[in-house]
């Protein structure tokens, strides 16, 4: 009897282990539903109307594939934190280059003016800050292990 119990005390932590949530999954499935709501809206017409300057609403922005992988990436914690941390570190680069190219030049390949600037700006380090934020969150609770030191 007390095998059976210890068994299914095994067979029940290795189930939540599966289905159990962390923090960089919520924050990366919350992340990439924006995306995705922001890129089918981009796809009916008169929504996205009155933001010439903002090219992100567009149909041709990047924003529903973005959302896809964001949710596709909510599925483990290792995926969730690597789309927060390397897509923030993306926008941050098209935002260095977007403020480095000047408008209008045959390098201003998409979406590169001021407005689109700011939001890569602030898009990159949300990302970032959620990464951070919520592996830090983990750490906390124990769900995450602290990086080992090697003595040499």
């Amino acid at each position: 009897m007390a095998a059976t119990a210890a068994g299914s005390r095994i067979r029940m932590t290795e189930t939540e282990n599966r289905t159990r949530r962390y923090p960089p999954q919520f924050a990366t499935a919350a992340v990439g539903a924006v995306f995705l709501l922001v890129g089918v809206l981009g796809f009916i017409p008169g929504i996205t109307t009155g933001y010439e300057d903002l090219h992100f609403a567009g149909p041709h922005s990047g924003a529903l594939l973005f959302g896809v992988l964001g949710v596709l990436a909510a599925r483990s914690r290792r995926g969730a934190r690597a789309f927060l941390m390397i897509g923030g570190g993306l926008y941050l680069l098209l935002w260095i280059y977007g403020v480095g190219v000047p408008d209008h030049s045959s390098a201003d390949f998409g979406p590169l003016n001021s407005a689109d600037n700011w939001l890569h700006l602030g898009l990159g380090l949300g990302m970032i800050v959620l990464g951070l934020v919520t592996t830090a969150l983990e750490r906390k609770h124990g769900d995450y292990p602290e990086p080992e030191i090697q003595h040499q």
